[in-house]
């Protein structure tokens, strides 16, 4: 039998503050590959998007492909 080769994981959510919650578990990769879906978790993981900053990397070319629009946080 052949096996299924799980899907890349091409998405990773970055965060400047330590990111706790239901969603986000604090010694998690936070690696998805679906990006709708880890934008949906990267702005569900903090409580207020407009003061907090997180991002969504695509892992393969290193591109901010999201980012919340924190208050001038750096990475």
């Amino acid at each position: 039998m052949a096996s299924v080769k799980a899907p890349p994981h091409d998405y990773r959510i970055e965060n400047v503050d330590p990111v706790h919650g239901s969603l986000l578990h604090a010694n998690s990769q936070h690696l998805y590959a679906d990006y709708s879906l880890a934008v949906a978790v990267a702005v569900k993981s903090v409580a207020d998007p407009t003061r907090q900053e997180v991002r969504v990397v695509h892992i393969p070319s290193g591109e901010v492909v999201f980012r919340t629009s924190g208050a001038g946080q750096s990475f």
